[in-house]
This record gives structure tokens, sequence and C-alpha cells, in this order.
């Protein structure tokens, strides 16, 4: 019997990070979804899910840390899978530490790894199991301010549309250096070396999505070189992740507060991949939290 190669997502993460929404919002998109597979079996799942007779085209697999081999066995499988001529590529989901312990207390349930401990310990081993998987995910998602239909509607935008494997995703998201990094970056620009707009009276209560903010962040000595020669670097990562095969990349911005320099900048970066036929998302984390 003849098959084809199905394209196969996993799923996986912390306990209590969106892993069940996630699935769901694939499910919805028509994708073939399986929680709780262990891992050892995504090899046959493969097989079975690419027979001719009845083609799978597009599988989902939720694996989770319930087996005590967990990192192991799943990077084993993977293996097992590329050799077999299927590159999956895998969705990471996390969040804070304090977010977790919360989502556990409103449902009133267990972490599955904290055995007679606290919640807080069994969230600290399932951290460190995952350490190895969250580095080489190909897309890791940070849920903490993410409600469910928001989670959603990344999973809906990074897997909705069907396409060239090779295609590439970026997000650009802006921040502010006082609120802490973006956990979730690829590459992190840094836009403080600009004048700071705060400072000027009559820009201070606008954001670097008006125009005489832009205006005033894009004239100053360095924006403009800074943006051709930024664009320049993506533009080399873009050809050499679309080779490796990786699909998704998040770009921060950041300056001080994450309202003017590093939204302004955003903006022009998410135009600038746009025009270099990257599908892109721009997003402003704190923009508004002053």
């Amino acid at each position: 019997m003849t098959t084809h190669l199905p394209d196969i997502v996993i799923v996986t993460g912390m306990s209590g990070a969106g892993r069940s929404t996630a699935a769901k919002a694939l499910e919805d998109l028509d994708w073939f979804v399986v929680d709780n597979l262990p891992p050892g079996l995504l090899a046959t799942m493969a097989d079975l899910g690419g027979r001719v007779q009845n083609a799978v085209p597009r599988i989902a697999v939720v694996v989770d840390v319930r087996s005590r081999a967990f990192t192991s066995d799943l990077e084993s499988a993977i293996k097992d899978l590329e050799q077999r001529g299927v590159r999956p590529r895998v969705l990471f989901l996390e969040a804070a530490d304090e977010v977790l312990v919360r989502r556990f207390e409103s449902v009133r349930r267990p972490h599955p790894l904290q055995d007679d401990g606290r919640v807080v310990e069994g969230i600290a081993r399932e951290r460190a199991l995952l350490l190895e998987i969250r580095a080489e995910a190909d897309l890791v998602v940070d849920t903490s301010n993410l409600n469910v239909h928001q989670l959603r509607a990344k999973v809906v935008g990074y897997f909705g549309e069907p396409g060239d494997e090779s295609s590439l995703r970026a997000t650009v998201v802006s921040f502010g250096y006082k609120y802490g990094l973006p956990v979730d970056a690829d590459l992190v620009v840094d836009c403080r070396f600009l004048p700071n707009p705060h400072w000027v009276p009559e820009l201070r209560p606008q954001n670097g999505r008006d125009a005489p903010v832009r205006d005033y962040v894009l004239g100053q000595r360095g924006a403009k070189e800074f943006l051709d020669s930024y664009t320049e670097v993506l533009r080399l990562l873009a050809a050499g992740y679309e080779r490796e095969g990786k699909h998704y990349v998040t770009l921060a911005v950041g300056c001080t507060g994450g309202k003017h320099r590093s939204v302004a900048m955003a903006e022009q970066l998410g135009q600038r991949l746009r025009d270099e036929g990257i599908d892109v998302q721009v997003t402003h984390r704190d923009l508004g939290r002053e």
C-alpha cells in the first residue's frame, strides 16, 4: 500500500499552559487531534495517517510529562519520524509560575508532578524536564497574559492557512524593558539608543503608532540606518530559517516603557518584513500599561 507523509504538529509544554485549548483550536481547523499519546506511538500514528485509503493529511498530537521518560521518548520519536521523511513541528506552551499556580488553584486540581508536595514544586520539576524540548521547539507561546480566545486566535494564525511548508511566519512584538523581556522571543533588539519621546511634553501622551511620535522616532540620527541594516540581517536569517525548516520566529523590539520608540520601530520592521513576502503579525505587549 502506498503512503503519503502527513503534516504533524506536536503540542506540548507546561501543564496548565493551554494545551487543551490549542488542541481544540487545531481540531476546529480540521486537524486530526490525538490527546495524551505516548511519544513512542508517534511513528505508528504517522504510518496510519499516511495510508492512501484513509489518508489523514494533518495530525496534531498532544503529549505531556505523565511519562517520566517523556524527554528521551519524545526526542527518540522525533528522530524516528525524521528518518521516515516526516519533519514534525513542535508547539510549546508555557506560562509564568505564578500564573500556573493560580490556574491550578482555580480548578482545584493537583499538578501531575507535585506528588505529596506543593503545586509550585511540581511546576519546577516539570519545567526542568521540559527544558531541552523547549529549546528545540519550532514555536514557543507564552500564555501568561492570554485568555482562551486570544490563545485560540494565535493557533489559528499559525496553523489556520495550510500553505507552502517553506514559508516563514513572523511575530514582531514591542515591549518595555521595565516590564521584562518577552520569554518567547527568538530575537531581541534594543531601541533605547534613540532619544525618548517621553521627554517631549507634546509627545508624551501619544504612542508610537501616532504620526507625530513615529516621525520623531524615525527622524532621529541612526534610526533609518538601523532599520536598513537590521532588515538586511532579517533577510539573511529568514532565508536560513526556511532552509532549516523553521516556520515561526518572534522578534521582540524593546525600549524603556514599550510605548514610543519600540512601537514605532516594531511597526516599521513589520512592514519591511511584509515587503519581503513574509507573513507578519505585529503586536504591542505593553502599550497602554503605563
